[in-house]
Parts: C-alpha cells; structure tokens; sequence
C-alpha cells in the first residue's frame, strides 16, 4: 500500500507541475489523469480487476467517442485483420471444408507446399503431428492455427484418401501461402473482359495487371471491373488499380484532415488499359478503396458507374501500432474524389448505432430498388473533370447507371435453405462422392457449361434435408419456384469445387442484374456523353 501511494503521489505531484507550466500541452495533464484512475481502480478497487481488460474497454470507450471507422483490435485480431491485406500468409496452403466434423480438401494451391507434398482434393486430413482433428468437433480457427506455421519449418499430416486403404501420412514443408485479393477474371462475352476483386490489398496492383494482360491476349477490347461487396483495403492499392485505366497525372484521389495536410495521389503512366471501354461495377457494399478507383474513373469521364450508390466510407485510418502486437486505427483524414467531392457520408459523433442502421434504412425508404427513392443533395453538385457531367457528393459514389436490386431473385423457402447450410453441406457431400467422375466427364469449364445438369437426386435430397429440419416451402407453388433456383446455383458451386471461385462466377453472373446491364451497355455503340 506504501508503495502505491508513493507512486499516485509522484503522478499527482507531475499533474500539479504540468498545470504550473505553460509549456506542457494539457494533452499531457489528461493522459496522467487516465495513468492515476488506472493505477488507482488497479491497486484500491473493491474487487480484482483485469487490468488488461481495463485498459482496452478505456481505449474503446474513448474511440466510441469519435467516428464509426476509428477501432481498436487486440494482438490476435490485428493480426488476422491484416493477413488478408498483406497479400500472403505461411501455412500449408490447402482450401479446405468442413464435411461431416473431418476437413476436406477443395483444393490445393496450385505450386504450394501441399501440392507437392502429394495432398490431392478430396483428401481428408484427419491428423496433424499426430493430433486426431476429425470427429473432435474441433473449431475450424483451431484447425487453421494447427496447419499454419513459420516458413521452412515442417507439419506431418495424417490423410483419408478415397480408394487407398489406409491412412496416408505426408510431411508437408510451410511455405509463404499468396492470399489473392482477384476472385475472377475471364472473357464474359467476346471482346468484353471481366475482373472481380474482392478487396484492395498489397498485391491487387500487380494482379489485375497480369489477367488485364491475360484477357488482351484472348481478345479483349472492353472490361468490367466488379467492386460489387468490395469493401476496400490500402490506399495504395486503389491507386496502383486506378493508375490501369488513367493518363500520367491524372488526380486518383486526395486527402485532407486537421492535423494532416492535403495530400495527393496522381496517375504515374505505363498503365495497361488506359483506352479500352470500362464499366466498373459498384453497389451498396462497394467502400473505401474501391470508392476510390470508382470516383477516379467516373470524375475524369473514363468509365461508366453502374450498379447502386456505395457505401460512403471516405475516412482515412491511420494505424498506431501498441506495444503487444494490438493497433489503434485511427481517422485522420477524408478522401476526396478528382472533382472535390468527399466520399464519406454523414455520422453523428459518438452515434454508431444510426450509422450501422443505414444500409437498413436505405433498404426500408426504397433506394436500393427505384431510382426514384435516391436522394440527391443539391447543396453539393460536382462536374466530371472531362466533359463537365453533373455528379453528387454527400456520401458514397453515385452510379451513372442505377440497376435496382433483385428482391425476386430467391425465395424465402431457397432463403431459408441457404441460412441453415442445406444447400452447401449436400453439394460439397455430392461432389466428395462423386469428384472423380466429374473430372473425367468435364474437362474444361466451357464442356461443363454446355452440357452439365443438376441431377434431380441431388435436389430432391436438399428438400429432404430442409423438411427433417421444418425448413418448408409455403406451398407447392413455391416449391416449384425454387427448384430452378437451386439447380441453377448448385451448377455454380459444383464448378467451384473442381475448378476455383473464377468458375463459379462465371455461371452466377449470368443472372446478376448489374453484370448483365454493364454487359448490355458495352454492346451498344459509343455515346457521346459517357465516351463509351
């Protein structure tokens, strides 16, 4: 206790002093205010307190305060935050699932540590150095942890495989695993390209440049670029993106805070598609860095918008790094677009739950479904840097075509099915038994388009499933309206499965209203507004 005193005495005694002092900043007298409430609730409180806790819900407390973006993530979290962001992880390098409480491979990276060790799809890894994993009921985090490990340091691995009696055992050395931030990229029609990316991370730049270069050798003429649910990254990798379709100089985006000087991001040349006709793709889940590369191509004319107004994330997160690995990520600035416009939407400090009620609220007065329903602030009305269009500020990207979204795309029986893991527990449990003949009997994803059909079985057994589970359509009529629905996205994950996630949407775009009108719009003849 005299010890403790001594010490609330000696931080008292520096407060007192820095209050005398008019050179100490009263940030200072604040920050020893927190140090004496902590060593007093610490040492005196009624109870024992983790102190550690404390110190985080305080750091919490104080960033409630302020905007929805500034956050503070433990050591662990952090570190998960970031892996998909750095663009590469060390582990094993497997995609895998969960069927039946036993990890089964979907695929091996291709090249990775796995593949050459032998690991096939299909294989079921059933221990780890020796530890069972299957039919423990084991958390799909502790099984990713078990697998992963530093670079050039070895797992043994004990595998099922279908055919081969037995158990095998495979030694595989970890390696860097890549993590790509780019879901797809194929040729959707003739001459028109597609790119689908999924965040902005490290890597983003240099993978869209290669399936740029890819798609040009195949023919391409036009692209669209997909943001839809890309929720952004690095600021450095929108501008690596955005530099692809913009002439050297060009203004990408700028920032500007109270303590940060405006700063600015211009295009360095040398891009890959600077002339081709672009459509980029956004809805309302599109933030952040993907609002970045959407506002540069529409501000300087390059591209048509279409999809949805974006979410409206605008605020630039400083990260601060803390002594034990956990980080503070704080807003210090806002983007702006090339025209001036801010990206981020309006928020009252210290009032996230309105914040987090937008999307809903959008859904709820319209917007999401007519035009009609989007409000325009007419208090903050923007020209395009090339041919002088009218665009809006006041939070988000506003597309220069709107696509409303598709409340008739599902029923609420395929809905229910979904939520309840029916649809990809069975798939993945048709595709385990029968992998090998699929294989055989499609060779390319083009065969697999043409002539592949969903087998009545495999769809009569998922409403069986969901009725075991009172998951029940409301009627036959129902029913019968979600068959189709089933069938056409069982197709989709079946493609998934043997081949990749680029596969798969290639058969689900056919049916995404806002692919299918950029598809329709680069069709068409050139206009004269948009250049395309």
């Amino acid at each position: 206790m005299r010890k403790f005193l001594t010490l609330l005495a000696l931080l008292c005694t520096t407060t007192a002093v820095a209050q005398q002092d008019a050179k100490i900043n009263i940030d200072a007298v604040q920050l020893r205010k927190l140090q004496v409430a902590e060593v007093a609730i610490s040492n005196l409180y009624v109870d024992s307190v983790d102190q550690e806790k404390l110190v985080e819900d305080a750091i919490n407390g104080m960033l409630t305060k302020l905007d929805p973006h500034s956050t503070y993530t433990n050591a662990k979290a952090t570190q998960k935050f970031n892996e998909p962001l750095q663009g590469n992880f060390e582990g094993i390098g497997v995609q895998f699932n969960i069927l039946n409480d036993t990890m089964l491979v979907i695929q091996p990276v291709s090249k990775g540590p796995s593949e050459r060790a032998g690991i096939l799809a299909g294989d079921r890894i059933v221990r780890v150095d020796g530890r069972p994993i299957a039919g423990v009921k084991m958390p799909r985090d502790t099984i990713m942890s078990l697998l992963r490990g530093p670079k050039g340091t070895q797992v043994e691995l004990g595998v099922v495989r279908r055919g081969a009696s037995g158990m095998l055992t495979f030694r595989v050395t970890r390696d860097k695993i890549p993590v790509n931030s780019l879901d797809a990229a194929y040729l959707i029609r003739p001459g028109i390209g597609y790119i689908r990316l999924d965040n902005f991370a490290q890597t983003s730049g240099s993978e869209v440049r290669e399936a740029i270069k890819k798609l040009e050798q195949k023919g391409m003429k036009s692209l669209i670029l997909d943001l839809q649910y890309n929720g952004g990254g690095y600021l450095g990798a929108a501008v690596d993106v955005a530099n692809e379709f913009l002439e050297i100089g060009d203004l990408i985006v700028y920032t500007e805070g109270r303590a940060i000087p405006r700063e600015t991001y211009t295009a360095k040349g040398g891009g890959r598609f600077g002339k081709g006709r672009l459509a980029v793709l956004v809805d309302e889940f599109t933030a952040s860095a993907a609002e970045i590369v959407s506002g540069a191509v529409q501000d300087h004319d390059r591209g048509i918008i279409v999809g949805r107004r974006t979410f409206g994330k605008g605020l630039v997160q400083r990260p601060v790094p803390l002594p034990d690995g956990a980080m503070i990520r704080l807003t210090v600035a806002h983007y702006y677009t090339p025209s001036g416009r801010c990206i981020q939407k309006p928020y009252e400090k210290g009032n996230k739950r309105d914040y987090d009620m937008d999307l809903v609220n959008r859904y709820t007065h319209g917007e999401l479904t007519s035009i009609d329903s989007v409000h325009l602030d007419s208090s903050k009305v923007y020209k395009t840097l090339e041919r002088g269009r009218t665009v809006y500020g006041g939070g988000g990207i506003m597309p220069d075509y709107f696509v409303p979204t598709d409340t008739t795309a599902y029923t609420r029986f395929y809905s229910a099915l979904s939520r309840q893991n029916i649809i990809n527990e069975l798939s993945l449990h048709y595709i385990d038994q029968n992998r090998k003949a699929l294989s055989k009997n499609y060779g390319s994803i083009e065969d697999f388009v043409a002539r592949y059909e969903v087998p009545q079985s495999l769809v009569d057994s998922i409403i069986s499933r969901g009725k075991s589970l009172k998951v029940l359509p409301k009627d036959s009529a129902e029913q019968a309206e979600t068959v189709p629905q089933l069938r056409f996205m069982l197709k989709a994950l079946v493609a998934y499965d043997l081949w990749d996630r680029s596969e798969y949407f290639r058969i689900v775009n056919e049916r995404n209203p806002i692919v299918r009108k950029a598809v329709e719009l680069l069709m068409k003849e050139p206009d004269n507004v948009t250049g395309l």
